[in-house]
């Protein structure tokens, strides 16, 4: 049985949320732009993909990404024999879980401040000759950073609090030992002086980032 401190096991976790939103920033860009500007057949549908974690338990989503990266099964498979790389029970594969699970933190908001942007404001800069990408840099990202400070806030606490997703995939080793599997671990063999101290961090860093969020959107909405 491994021994993680108190101080490893918070860096872990912080270490997976960094990454997590450090990527889906760019993946909620790409997405939120997507679903609020381009017009493709069966949008619906993938913005219901997009949510599904929103609805779904997460002991559902982990066990299915628990077989999908399995070597018993075919991405596993292949992953391990041409790439050797093994995805359960790694901190790899607690990355990828973390950015499906994430998703709609990320890309609702996002989405939800694109929409919101005036369109005259769009067609101004394609009339001044500005190309999409121009227009998204200029213009759209700069009239949704409080949509995509809300997504980025809430998608890190989301990750630092998950435990259903992380547990299927990532199971109890010290590379993936992160807040919310400790908590368990600890209650489980009845250290609860140990798990307080976890899950008390845990609900400080949430009242932080709820704050935080409630700050972003007060000052974007008074201007």
């Amino acid at each position: 049985m491994f021994e993680a401190s108190f101080l490893d096991t918070l860096l872990l976790t912080l270490k997976l949320a960094s990454i997590t939103v450090a990527i889906l920033f760019f993946i909620g860009i790409f997405l939120g732009y997507i679903l609020a500007f381009v017009n493709i057949p069966y949008k619906v549908i993938l913005n219901a993909v997009i949510s599904l974690p929103l609805v779904l338990p997460p002991s559902v989503l982990g066990f299915y990404l628990l077989l999908t990266f399995s070597p018993n099964y075919f991405l596993g498979s292949f992953l391990q024999e041409y790439f050797e790389l093994s995805l359960v029970f790694s901190f790899q594969g607690l990355v990828i879980a973390s950015l499906i699970f994430n998703l709609p933190f990320m890309v609702n908001p996002i989405q939800s401040a694109f929409t919101a942007i005036p369109k005259n404001l769009i067609e101004m800069s394609y009339t001044l000759g500005k190309s999409k990408f121009r227009t998204l840099l200029s213009v759209i990202l700069p009239n949704s950073k409080a949509g995509i400070l809300t997504g980025c806030v809430l998608s890190f606490a989301h990750t630092v609090g998950e435990f259903g997703v992380v547990m299927m995939i990532g199971g109890n080793r010290q590379e993936t030992h992160v807040a919310s599997i400790a908590i368990y671990t600890e209650v489980e063999v009845g250290n609860y002086a140990l798990a307080h101290q976890y899950a008390f961090t845990l609900f400080i860093i949430s009242f932080i980032v709820l704050c935080i969020v409630y700050a972003i959107n007060k000052r974007f909405t008074n201007g």
